[in-house]
């Protein structure tokens, strides 16, 4: 068992960000994340400086048609990188149709949004930007032009990028590269995985059997809890929910109301499937699933099993399963809120 300090190396033409203990990650069926195995893409290596901007950017509410909305708005750090609610709020008072997921560790993701359309954080940076219900900027350029006529951010964006290199891209890949150093650490999880065997007591010891039991890892599995690693960029890895459709607590969670992936692909067999969310700090990110109509966790892990594998669970393995699920929590480095330029 190796411990370093934050430090940044290339490795096999990837930026690695290395920060606290560093533990061996391949081959896990499940559970495991290396804390330290962030990958950045080689065109988009991440740096001090890029990181510090991407922060900025992150927080600055300028982005947005009226000003009032940023990325922290939805994707609120000091609230689990989520904001607790069913439907976020945007410019004006628009709501989505789709809960806002966590930011905490979505770098782990091989494909990002509910329905897997952006390959990575580079690509999924910019949706929020012109989405109409979200920060609403007219058009990419806007944003671009808006950031111009800042010069601090001028003189940030040379520095990292060179000169005359505000555009789009180089925004989305600052801020990709301060959603790469979101990263929890040190669940207890992790910790019985890794260091200490006895970690988990005897609930969450029940908990984790029954998490292998009653089907869980259908779906979440590997580092993340949200499929198996590696997997190819933008990838994804997607499942049908519910695949029991019939049940009363479908319709009771309006569950089959959004056609998730097939928006996308228009493929019929994408129809209500997902990318599947991670697990990781799940009971600080409620409420849950793509609509956010579920409000506590025990009744998730009841939807889950009834509409994935149509089970009923026992109350027993309810209290389980979520005592296991907070081992899953970790602890959030703490981000200050940047001074903007």
């Amino acid at each position: 068992m190796q411990t370093k300090t934050l430090v940044l190396a290339a490795v096999s033409g990837f930026a690695v960000v290395f920060s606290g203990t560093l533990m061996a990650q391949r081959g896990m069926g499940m559970g495991g994340m290396n804390v330290g195995s962030v990958q950045a893409p080689a065109d988009n290596p991440i740096t001090p400086e890029k990181t510090e901007l991407g922060k900025q950017l992150y927080f600055d509410g300028r982005l947005s048609k009226d000003g009032t909305v940023s990325c922290n708005s939805c994707h609120n750090l000091a609230a689990a990188g989520a904001d607790n609610k069913a439907l976020s709020t945007g410019v004006g008072g628009a709501q989505g149709t789709r809960n806002s997921p966590t930011v905490w560790n979505a770098a782990f993701h091989q494909a990002q949004f509910w329905d897997g359309r952006a390959p990575n954080l580079e690509e999924q940076a910019k949706g929020p930007l012109v989405n109409p219900v979200e920060m609403a900027m007219p058009s990419l350029d806007a944003v671009v032009t808006r950031v111009k006529a800042i010069p601090g951010y001028v003189v940030q964006f040379d520095k990292v990028f060179g000169r005359n290199s505000v555009n789009i891209d180089n925004i989305a890949k600052a801020i990709a590269t301060y959603e790469r150093t979101l990263v929890s650490l040190n669940s207890k999880f992790d910790n019985f995985r890794f260091v200490d065997k006895s970690a988990l007591n005897s609930g969450e010891w029940a908990g984790f059997q029954a998490f292998r039991q009653v089907g869980c890892m259908q779906c979440h599995m590997g580092p993340d809890f949200s499929g198996p690693p590696p997997l190819a960029r933008g990838a994804g890895f997607y499942q049908k929910f519910p695949r029991f459709p019939d049940d009363p607590l479908m319709a009771k969670y309006k569950l089959l109301e959004d056609n998730g992936r097939y928006n996308v692909t228009r493929q019929e067999n994408d129809r209500h499937v997902y990318r599947v969310p991670t697990l990781r700090n799940v009971k600080e990110t409620a409420p849950y699933f793509h609509n956010g109509a579920v409000a506590t966790l025990e009744e998730t892990v009841r939807v889950c099993a009834k509409g994935g594998n149509n089970r009923d669970l026992t109350q027993g393995e309810v209290k389980a399963l979520v005592a296991f699920l907070g081992t899953l929590s970790g602890k959030f480095p703490e981000q200050k809120v940047p001074r903007l330029p």
